[in-house]
């Protein structure tokens, strides 16, 4: 029997994917989250994508907020805040709490809340805290929203310096000499705890660095050339974080290492080396993103030297159980050995950053590079995996 008279069902058109980008958030490095979105949002293809804005605020309240990443960089050596950009500070946005229903829905006191359809994957570019430590990916687990980059577990460890070191090690990676400080030995009167710190110097030498356990972008570390300058930096590290962790220096050179999750698995890109910031102690928050110093892409180094740093990095990626991407961070010391710093679950992710220029080097594009994250992240399910 013909079928060409039958009236025929039409077709509906293919929804392309809704990519909400969530950005800002309550920690420190906000303003470093809002440009990184905005380079998120100039990159991410329009044609492919549909893509919805959500901006999280200093004080945790969630928003819609502009299109508009030409207002998302720094200006006049300041950063950009959510606030700036919500396009209503009456009403919000929730994501429902159900595998079940993946709408993003929007309320304003009084009317009655509106569904904003379907959210199909979340790019998650919080850095810091109450974002990337695995809180904001344990909510979309529970809300069963896939979303790019490493799952709870390797979230919260890559945001802990204390127990990244600690995988590290457990997995034989080598790391430098820390010791860390809790809130309760500080509680105690802190005499102890400053003692620790002193006879830590005492066997490591100064300089030492001070640092927030549980923070990134450089913010709240102090180097400490001598025990003059060791309360001061202390109270800075504790403004960020009750918890602080203290290194000795290492005498070498700062190598980076970006890795990404393809079809088949975790590949590391070409290194950089990070060079002494000429007018910087080291290279801290300024030096990264005001002062934008440049990285030496690729690093200077030895075949022999490349595929190790290559080698740990992807090993640092899989000791940690990490998903997506991460930037691996090193010490090639005086000694011609590599020692782990640390690992950053979603590193800095504007134009000038060193994981986007890694992977140009290794000839991944900018809009590319986005495109891989986002199809990895639809490509898993939530849940144990």
């Amino acid at each position: 029997m013909s079928t060409e008279n039958l009236p025929q069902s039409p077709q509906q058109p293919v929804r392309k994917p809704r990519v909400a980008v969530v950005f800002g958030g309550r920690s420190s490095e906000h303003g470093i989250s809002v440009v990184t979105a905005g380079a998120v949002l100039r990159a991410i293809d329009r044609t492919k994508y549909e893509v919805l804005p959500i901006g999280i605020t200093r004080e945790g309240r969630w928003f819609l907020t502009a299109d508009a990443p030409e207002r998302m960089a720094i200006t006049d050596r300041r950063t950009p805040d959510v606030d700036e950009l919500a396009e209503s500070r009456d009403g919000g946005v929730v994501l429902p709490v159900d595998p079940a229903n993946r709408e993003v829905v929007y309320y304003e006191p009084g009317s009655v809340p509106k569904a904003l359809g379907e959210v199909d994957v979340v790019f998650p570019v919080l850095h810091g805290p109450y974002g990337e430590d695995g809180t904001l990916q344990g909510l979309l687990e529970l809300s069963g929203v896939p979303y790019v980059g490493a799952g709870v577990l390797a979230s919260a460890v890559g945001q802990d310096k204390e127990y990244m070191k600690r995988v590290f090690t457990s997995f034989g990676l080598k790391v430098g000499p820390y010791v860390v400080i809790r809130p309760r030995e500080w509680a105690q009167g802190g005499a102890a705890a400053r003692k620790k710190i002193v006879d830590f110097a005492g066997e490591h030498g100064w300089p030492l660095f001070v640092k927030p356990a549980r923070a990134g972008s450089s913010i709240g570390i102090t180097k400490v050339d001598d025990l003059s300058g060791l309360d001061e930096a202390i109270a800075e590290a504790q403004r960020h974080d009750p918890k602080i962790l203290v290194e000795a220096a290492l005498r070498g050179r700062e190598i980076e290492c970006g890795v990404l999750e393809f079809e088949d698995g975790p590949r590391a890109s070409v290194p950089a080396e990070i060079p002494p910031p000429d007018a910087h102690a080291y290279y801290d928050f300024d030096a990264k993103y005001i002062d934008s110093t440049p990285g030496i892409v690729p690093a200077p180094l030895t075949d022999e030297e490349t595929a190790e740093v290559r080698r740990l990095a992807v090993d640092a990626f899989e000791a940690a159980s990490c998903e997506g991407l991460v930037r691996a961070d090193f010490f090639l010391t005086d000694e011609g050995e590599f020692v782990i710093n640390e690992i950053n679950t979603m590193p800095g992710f504007t134009p000038i950053s060193m994981y986007p220029q890694m992977w140009q080097a290794t000839g991944i594009g900018y809009p590319e590079l986005v495109d891989r994250l986002v199809q990895a992240a639809l490509r898993r399910s939530t849940g144990l995996r």
